[in-house]
């Protein structure tokens, strides 16, 4: 008679396949975002991954200099990573094709100029449905509200990381998967990272949809994050020594890496500072634009704050576009 213990390896076997078939849910990796993944368009397979992403949703064809500083900047701090900046003016028939700026960008080995197609980006992504139907004329807020869900899509179609086009790069941010507060308890969406088909991404874009608020600014953008977070973990108050927290697999970086200088003090860019502050716990700064409602630009010889950091991180913006010099090449 055969023993029993020689049928014990079918058993078990058996009773594996039977858990497996009748609980595959059980085996489900957590974080596994429920996604049907479309086929990239042959302009999306042109696109390169994981770079550092600006976005212009205005029709603006000529960059102002600190829009071409920020993407320099970049470039710079990042010489091995592709630089993406992405114009809704691109293509634009029936005007013109000559634009200083983007001649002087198009001279960096790792900078890429590439039209903004808000179809195409948001292509198989929860905000396909939203923009089916929003009416961009009657929205108050456009430039920003698109602004604001183009960098989420193309930040989960391509993965890298986000800067708004008035901040300006000083050191390589260390981490992948990221945002940045800009207050206690308070999250910005200026500057933000996130590996290709993050999950945090693609529930942010549906939250951007189900919740969607046209007529609040900011709705969209930086309470967008500060909400989501705030469904994964308590945020801190970055109160005393500021340490960058963690918010499960997010990191959330303290307000002096990229807002040492508050928006209510956005003026200090353009003076001069003694002592010139170190800004050694920032990896880059964000510079307020949208409150310059004076429209104060860089002046060649002023000693301001503003000045100084295009000279040191952009020269090649600061010759051509400020000093007005020959534009040779990028140095």
């Amino acid at each position: 008679m055969a023993k029993p213990q020689r049928f014990l390896p079918v058993l078990l076997l058996i009773i594996f396949v039977l858990f497996w078939t009748y609980n595959k849910q059980l085996w489900r990796p957590r974080h596994i975002v429920n996604v049907t993944f479309c086929p990239l368009s042959n302009v999306e397979k042109k696109t390169p991954k994981a770079g550092i992403v600006f976005i212009e949703t205005t029709e603006e064809l000529e960059p102002p200099p600190l829009v071409v500083c920020a993407v320099e900047s970049a470039a710079r701090i990042y010489p091995e990573r592709p630089v993406l900046l992405f114009m809704k003016g691109l293509p634009a028939p029936n005007r013109t094709a000559h634009s200083q700026a983007i001649d002087l960008l198009s001279k960096i080995r790792n900078v890429f100029v590439l039209p903004l197609n808000f179809k195409v980006i948001f292509n198989c992504t929860p905000l396909q449905s939203w923009y089916d139907k929003v009416i961009p004329e009657n929205e108050m807020y456009w430039t920003h509200v698109s602004s604001d869900a183009s960098r989420l899509a193309l930040i989960w179609k391509y993965g890298g990381i986000y800067l708004d086009s008035d901040v300006i790069s000083m050191r390589p941010i260390p981490e992948e998967n990221f945002l940045a507060a800009q207050s206690s308890r308070y999250s910005s969406n200026g500057v933000l990272g996130f590996r290709e088909h993050h999950p945090f991404v693609w529930d942010s874009m549906k939250d951007f949809v189900e919740n969607y608020d046209g007529n609040s600014w900011g709705h969209q953008g930086p309470e967008l994050m500060t909400r989501m977070l705030n469904k994964l973990c308590t945020l801190p108050t970055f109160e005393g020594p500021q340490e960058d927290a963690a918010c499960q697999n997010i990191s959330f970086l303290q307000p002096n890496r990229f807002y040492p200088i508050p928006y209510s003090e956005w003026e200090k860019f353009f003076m001069v500072l003694d002592p010139f502050p170190d800004f050694n716990q920032s990896y880059a700064l964000h510079l307020w634009n949208f409150m310059n409602n004076k429209g104060l630009k860089v002046e060649p010889g002023s000693n301001h704050l503003i000045e100084k950091l295009f000279i040191k991180y952009c020269p090649t913006t600061y010759r051509v576009l400020v000093q007005k010099r020959d534009e040779g090449t990028v140095e």
